[in-house]
């Protein structure tokens, strides 16, 4: 059975511009709730490895279309961070800007190697210890560590309150069960993407910076104008830490 997810095609609404717009304004206006008045904190993190290089700049693109279109948020810090080649892990400084951003993630190419998926989630741990982490977002198709010792690290981002949105490329099914037990640790979410999702991906991408910059409300209000992906990402989120409310009342 497909999961919805994964292969949605509800068609979006009719929305207009100017009504997204008048939105995005909205929630730049007005700091989210518990973050102090503070800009929102996004981690985009990559998997650069050379089997990604026949969909590299196609990915690329909607990533910059998202950050592109959340310009208009503000509130929103970005980190990049990727990795590739022979224990080549980096990450750059936080940015504000669509386009310095963008600048960054286009110098990049892809390099054979390993995935560390582990760095990845470490950097996060350390972020978030320094100053609060709104989301992370994670965009790759393999996965050669252990699978035991990644879900140990979510289970840490997930008492940080830090939740993963993992993006599969691809449809290996041992990094599924990877990728889908790290959102659940994490209470984030799970989405399988290919060269015929492109539209599928960008809302989701931009639904998840939505969030990271203006919370669960912020996200509730524009899937209510999307609809379709916004909208099963909200209701994901919104399951998610309804299930974790509910494990930490019981005894």
């Amino acid at each position: 059975m497909k999961q919805p997810i994964e292969t949605a095609k509800s068609k979006k609404p009719e929305v207009r511009e100017q009504e997204l717009n008048a939105f995005l304004e909205k929630v730049a206006a007005t700091p989210p709730p518990n973050k102090g008045g503070r800009r929102g904190r996004l981690i985009f993190a990559m998997d650069a490895t050379l089997s990604r290089e026949p969909t590299w700049d196609q990915a690329c693109q909607i990533q910059g279309d998202m950050f592109m279109e959340t310009a208009a948020i503000g509130g929103l810090d970005v980190q990049m961070v990727y990795f590739r080649g022979f224990g080549e892990c980096r990450h750059s400084k936080w940015v504000n800007s669509a386009s310095a951003l963008l600048n960054l993630m286009t110098k990049v190419r892809c390099r054979g190697g390993h995935t560390q998926i582990a760095r990845i989630l470490h950097n996060a741990l350390a972020e978030t210890k320094q100053t609060k982490v709104d989301a992370l977002i994670y965009v790759g198709d393999c996965m050669e560590e252990s699978a035991d010792d990644l879900c140990a690290l979510a289970g840490e981002l997930g008492l940080l309150g830090v939740p993963a949105f993992m993006f599969q490329e691809g449809h290996d099914p041992a990094v599924e069960r990877t990728f889908r037990e790290i959102a659940r640790l994490t209470t984030g979410a799970y989405c399988r993407f290919d060269s015929s999702s492109a539209d599928q991906l960008r809302d989701l991408l931009r639904a998840v910076a939505v969030y990271a910059a203006g919370g669960l409300r912020a996200l509730t209000d524009l899937s209510e104008k999307l609809g379709g992906n916004a909208q099963l990402l909200t209701r994901r989120l919104t399951s998610a830490k309804s299930d974790v409310e509910a494990g930490e009342g019981a005894e």
